[in-house]
């Protein structure tokens, strides 16, 4: 009997002064949430010394997930803890000891702001595959961005898969050296549009989401331009044409040059020859 309350009265001394060590843990603070074609990383600050970080990712309707467990980073992967991403979560960075006593009581945590993969995910770069300017049509093929998840066969779900028709696309253009921009809009993954057969065109594309209040239009791809017909001036610009053109005249004017001095020589050379030699 003695023995036994002595052993609940030590217990219950580890667990008071576990729970005294935790309360001094420092908690996480600017827990940010950063999500590109849903792969989702979590960070936060500061950088722990002495104690470690776990955590934990709590769902509306989903079991809680624990991601890193005692991780001394900073940052936390965890796009596979969100696979229903039409769910809102939020993230739980706990502070924890190495210590295992930790069933005694919760240790100290800071929570993130809340997280909807569907609606807050940034759309990435479309990949632009191919281009062709033909006369006065311009078609550019371009590809979805792919996201970290897999279908069950292992092939990569794109953000169509994801989005389906919540998902269209963008394609900006404009004559080359020119600032005028015009767009046109497809859902599908081809853009025809009609242009000036004479011109060179430059163009991006960009994943909107229509039906989002915020985070609508994705990332840009990179800027293209064609090629067809493209003079020198097209290539290059007016100042490299300046600068040919001075370098011609320079030329031409020694050429110039050296034709007189070498006209003058002649003349020279022919008139001592037709002087008398002297004593005759």
């Amino acid at each position: 009997m003695l023995r036994a309350a002595a052993g609940g009265r030590a217990l219950l001394l580890g667990a008071l002064l576990w729970a005294a060590g935790n309360a001094e843990l420092p908690t996480a603070v600017n827990i940010t949430w950063s999500s590109i074609n849903f792969k989702t990383i979590l960070q936060w600050q500061p950088k722990p010394s002495g104690y470690f970080y776990t955590v934990e990712i709590h769902g509306q309707t989903s079991d809680t997930k624990k991601k890193c467990i005692r991780t001394a980073e900073t940052e936390c992967d965890v796009t596979d803890a969100l696979r229903n991403v039409e769910e809102t979560y939020t993230a739980h960075v706990v502070s924890v000891t190495s210590s295992d006593m930790d069933n005694f009581e919760e240790p100290p945590f800071a929570v993130s702001e809340k997280f909807t993969p569907y609606s807050q995910t940034v759309l990435g770069k479309p990949e632009i595959q191919n281009y062709t300017q033909k006369g006065s049509k311009l078609s550019v093929v371009f590809r979805d961005p792919l996201t970290p998840y897999t279908f069950p066969n292992g092939s990569f779900q794109s953000v169509r898969d994801i989005f389906q028709y919540d998902l269209e696309y963008k394609l900006y253009y404009w004559k080359d050296q020119s600032s005028g921009k015009k767009d046109a809009t497809t859902k599908s993954h081809k853009f025809d549009v009609s242009v000036d057969g004479t011109r060179n065109y430059c163009f991006y594309i960009q994943g909107i989401i229509p039906s989002r209040r915020e985070n609508r239009n994705g990332q840009e791809s990179m800027v293209l331009c064609t090629s067809v017909g493209r003079n020198i001036l097209d290539e290059y610009g007016a100042e490299v044409f300046i600068i040919i053109a001075v370098i011609a005249i320079a030329i031409i004017a020694l050429a110039v040059v050296l034709s007189v001095i070498l006209c003058k020589r002649k003349k020279a050379k022919a008139a001592r020859e037709k002087e008398p030699l002297n004593g005759v």
